[in-house]
């Protein structure tokens, strides 16, 4: 069992508690002890939304490991526990309950001396449990009389205060978290596609002229000899179409990105008191 003095760091200061498969399960929350022993015997972990949630899991075989607390048990283990109210003491029959949910032997069961475990504020000395808010719980106080004393905070039913009795109920909080969802990524690749041009081109033909004989061109005509051969060359040309490939920047791609925001909706399961007359006189109500 882990050393009270050593325990006593870890309470109030975040702490994290890690499970038997080094997952984080919560936030380290209240330290019960012994009220025999006065020895550290159970620990609350905060879980859920904002913490809200407080679950027990006993400290037999717990270690401390840097700044947070091991535990030999798997996180839904500690979060499907019996729902116990975090407040003070730890009656017998709670106590019992959790003991069978982790599967150890209830020690303190059919105890007629058990006098409870009591919420431990940081300090204390033998015999004695301090809760958070009150003031010491001497020897031989029972666990219900340390309730009733602890109600007094909040019933004002209760001896020496009015006839008015407190009604309270849970508020639902909701926040967001961010999240991975998935990724993109930008690849390049190359295709190939045909492409097909139009281009003008230009080539040269032969065309026989003829031309009378006129004064112009009498001279010309009459140069040569009466009656011969001759030949008379002329070179042709034609314009082809040529092929050229360059490459050239078209645009630059990126990835951005964009928030944009949905309404999703979220239900929870929210208590809350309601106070109603009972007795044999008529009630009327007003508000």
């Amino acid at each position: 069992m882990i050393a009270k003095d050593k325990i006593d760091r870890l309470v109030g200061s975040n702490a994290n508690v890690i499970d038997a498969e080094g997952n984080k399960i919560g936030s380290l929350g209240e330290l019960y002890l012994d009220d025999r022993t006065d020895e550290p015997s159970w620990a609350t972990v905060k879980t859920g939304l904002f913490g809200m949630s407080e679950s027990f899991v006993p400290l037999d075989n717990a270690t401390i490991e840097g700044g947070d607390l091991r535990v030999p048990y798997t996180k839904d283990q500690i979060k499907d526990a019996p729902r116990v109210d975090p407040e003070g003491h730890l009656e017998e029959a709670e106590e019992d309950r959790l003991y069978r949910h982790y599967g150890l032997a209830a020690g303190n069961a059919g105890n007629a001396d058990y006098s409870g475990t009591g919420r431990h504020a940081g300090t204390g000395t033998a015999g004695t449990t301090r809760t958070a808010g009150t003031t010491d719980i001497a020897d031989g106080e029972t666990s219900r009389e340390t309730a009733g004393r602890r109600g007094m905070d909040h019933d004002t039913s209760r001896a020496g205060a009015d006839d008015a009795m407190t009604r309270s109920e849970e508020r639902l909080r909701v926040g967001t978290e961010s999240q991975e969802v998935g990724k993109v990524r930008l690849r390049k690749y190359v295709v190939t596609e045909n492409v097909t041009r139009t281009v003008p081109v230009q080539r040269e033909e032969v065309r026989l002229e003829r031309e009378p004989i006129t004064d112009a061109n009498h001279g010309e005509a009459l140069s040569g000899p009466d009656i011969s051969e001759a030949e008379h060359e002329v070179t042709l040309h034609a314009e082809k179409p040529v092929v050229d490939k360059e490459a050239v920047p078209v645009e630059r791609v990126r990835l951005e990105k964009d928030t944009v925001t949905d309404q999703e909706t979220v239900s929870a399961d929210v208590r809350k008191e309601e106070v109603e007359a009972d007795g044999e006189a008529t009630v009327h109500e007003r508000r």
